[in-house]
């Protein structure tokens, strides 16, 4: 087998097991803010909190064991620009409370037969594209040119090896308080603790973040045909996979978009064994009005920001790099508008 269709099929596994894990889990940073912001339950975001312990602990021990090569991932530039990846994120993340879910979990509902994700899918698919190659692309570009920077240090490590600290001392320092501290937030909740299926979701994503950097930047590494060093992201693939849907004579399948397809795939089958499949429609016209402008904006805020709740939430900031940090500033700050505020998104009227 060639290393690009050890690739796609490896993104499919991804994809698959993702899918159940997020459907039998309930996985998903805006009911992770929801439950703790509005309901007081802390449960789920201590799972969130615990997949991006594990998907930086794992990854940066690929990297300093030179198995992947993160600094060739789109996360580790040396020019960026961090106002736009904040105001991306802001977008996203007031974005993925007007669609009750980011494009990771429509996708995840799609499967179980919410016919609203759907529409979701649809829309930051198209709105995402349209920001990457479309309308919207000369307008994002031309923002970024006019506010991005070059630094010196692109990552949390680097940053600290200004201080004084070698590389490996400052990846070491870097990785270990962040995932301590994490793990201390998620552990300290006594009803996490009890919640043995909640443990298990966060360690699995978290090392489904580190396969997938394994599978694309070891695995399938090719002098000769080399494929892009990512992980688990979903607004470009996304994109991608309604244009294959539509193009693919014309395309070539990716990482990216095996993995989308994976996770519909995962998350149906899983809700056919468990009996959980149920078809979901719109309450009203501004129920669905409301939510295709949710997924509008998180398909362009997720462009800017180089990802979503994922591909920056986990993803990026398993990198450790500094503009990683930034979109998922703006990301949670944009939801806890969402939540919480002036700025609240109102409960639609049950009719």
């Amino acid at each position: 087998m060639e290393s690009t269709q050890f690739v796609i099929l490896a993104g499919l596994v991804i994809g698959l097991v993702y899918g159940a894990v997020g459907l039998l889990s309930g996985f998903c940073l805006m009911s992770s803010m929801r439950g703790w912001l509005a309901e007081g339950d802390g449960r789920l975001v201590r799972t969130y909190a615990l997949a991006i312990a594990v998907a930086i602990a794992a990854s940066q021990f690929l990297a300093v064991s030179d198995m992947v090569d993160l600094s060739k991932s789109i996360y580790l530039q040396q020019s960026f620009s961090a106002p736009v990846l904040f105001l991306g994120g802001l977008l996203f993340g007031y974005g993925m409370v007007l669609s009750n879910g980011c494009g990771s979990r429509a996708l995840v509902l799609l499967g179980r037969g919410n016919l609203r994700s759907f529409v979701v899918v649809i829309v930051l698919a198209i709105a995402a594209q349209m920001t990457l190659k479309g309308l919207i692309a000369p307008a994002r570009i031309a923002l970024v040119q006019a506010s991005q920077t070059t630094v010196n240090a692109n990552s949390l490590p680097s940053l600290l090896a200004t201080l004084g600290l070698t590389e490996a001392p400052a990846r070491a320092l870097a990785t270990a308080a962040i995932v301590i501290v994490l793990v201390l937030f998620a552990f300290a909740h006594p009803a996490f603790r009890r919640s043995p299926g909640q443990i298990a979701a966060g360690a699995v994503v978290g090392l489904l973040v580190a396969g997938g950097w394994y599978v694309t930047g070891y695995l399938g590494a090719d002098d000769f045909n080399p494929v892009p060093v990512t992980s688990l992201t979903f607004i470009a693939p996304i994109a991608d996979s309604l244009q294959y849907a539509m193009l693919s004579t014309g395309l070539t399948l990716n990482f990216g978009v095996a993995t989308v397809a994976g996770v519909f795939a995962g998350s149906l089958v899983t809700a056919l064994a468990t009996r959980r499949f149920k078809l979901e429609g719109y309450s009203s016209p501004r129920h669905m009005l409301r939510s295709g402008a949710g997924a509008a904006l998180m398909g362009i805020g997720g462009v800017m920001a180089f990802g979503c709740s994922i591909g920056q939430g986990l993803t990026g900031v398993s990198t450790l790099a500094l503009g990683s940090f930034v979109a998922v500033a703006g990301i949670l700050l944009g939801t806890a508008a969402g939540l919480r505020g002036s700025l609240r998104v109102q409960p639609l009227a049950v009719a």
